[in-house]
């Protein structure tokens, strides 16, 4: 089973639009979410599952929404959570930035999204190329006409139209890397991750099969080549356009893209990493009851102040929070991870431009201090 009806709330739980799939839960029942998740919140037990009587509601939040999915069966929460998270994806592929106002501007598309990305409780199309044939922002641009499905829904490349033309075709690839890390006041590593992502822009006419190559540890073993400057990837998750059989016998990452943006690939790497950015921090305490005046010389100043006195009971603790780092380092990656090749297949026999471009940045980068 999965869910019986989806809410998109405000920040103070006001429903903005929801959609009943099911009509086995009452829709008054969301009256119930806000004040549960305000309540276990103050008692520092809140959970991304609330539960009133036999009503569940499975929630998200992202920006100043919260995305409500409720049941009253065992529902396939696994399923519930993906279904929710997709629908943010696909309504920031329309909106750019999925935030209040978005909703109100948009809300006969949202309607119509909703209806589309479920039915009867279950996830139908959550594929925004395939979506964006038929659902528009701009509907004074639709042709009216003989009713018919749009191609890309039965067309075997679900997610690439047909007929598509670009006077200049490029491929624009952006290797990005996430350095997560946690450091103790000694200066010894706790954690250290690489979080990476391999997105394309693809500007090409007809429907060419693209090779990727990378320098993948497996690939250098299976090619006898060792294993100097190769990458061991971890949790790799792939676009439903590759073709994984091909991946699995040799490596090569072989597919037919969608039109525009897209991530074609995520990897994790638990490596060990140095810092790349050191921080030393002296914090210098100073007594409640001094006042520090920094004043020029060879003037006179008056000054009036007054002062409270208020009882204190004991001295507050005052904690000390670690040190959060922000950077970015263009044309590097910290894995040392490589586009080897990128092969471009078209029948037509044009000449496509590739474009390569690497990036490191702060993931959950922490230090701590003394």
């Amino acid at each position: 089973m999965s869910a019986s009806a989806v809410f998109i709330l405000d920040v103070k739980g006001k429903p903005l639009i929801s959609r009943n799939y099911k009509g086995d839960v009452a829709m008054s029942k969301i009256e119930h979410f806000m004040p549960l998740l305000v309540q276990r919140e103050e008692e520092g037990a809140l959970a991304p599952l609330l539960s009133h009587g036999e009503v569940h509601f499975l929630w998200i939040k992202h920006s100043n929404l919260y995305l409500v999915a409720t049941t009253s069966k065992n529902a396939n929460a696994s399923l519930v959570y993906s279904f929710l998270y997709k629908t943010i994806e696909v309504f920031c592929e329309y909106f750019k930035e999925l935030e209040e106002e978005s909703i109100r501007d948009n809300f006969v598309i949202v309607y119509e999204l909703l209806d589309e990305l479920m039915d009867f409780g279950f996830p139908q199309t959550t594929d925004s190329k395939i979506l964006q044939e038929y659902i528009t922002q701009q509907s004074n641009k639709l042709e009216t006409g003989k009713s018919r499905v749009p191609p890309t829904v039965t067309n075997a490349v679900s997610w690439r139209s047909e007929g598509i033309k670009y006077k200049k075709n490029e491929v624009f690839i952006d290797v990005i890397e996430s350095v997560n890390l946690l450091v103790n006041a000694n200066g010894s590593v706790l954690l250290s991750e690489i979080v990476g992502t391999i997105k394309l822009k693809v500007f090409l006419s007809g429907m060419p099969e693209l090779r990727l190559g990378l320098n993948d540890r497996v690939l250098f073993e299976l090619t006898g080549r060792g294993k100097n400057k190769s990458v061991e990837l971890e949790d790799v998750k792939f676009h439903q356009c590759v073709r994984l059989s091909r991946f699995d016998n040799d490596r090569t990452i072989s597919f037919i893209p969608p039109d525009g943006d897209f991530e074609l690939m995520s990897y994790r790497l638990s490596t060990q990493v140095k810092p790349l950015i050191w921080i030393e921090s002296v914090i210098e305490k100073f007594s409640h009851s001094r006042v520090e005046i920094m004043v020029k010389g060879g003037k006179e100043y008056l000054m009036r102040a007054h002062f409270g006195l208020p009882s204190v009971e004991k001295e507050e603790v005052e904690g000390r929070p670690p040190i959060g780092v922000k950077f970015e380092i263009p044309y590097f990656t910290v894995s040392g991870i490589q586009v080897r090749y990128m092969k471009i297949i078209e029948k037509s026999g044009y000449q496509a431009l590739p474009w390569v471009r690497y990036i490191t940045q702060s993931g959950d980068y922490q230090l701590r201090t003394s």
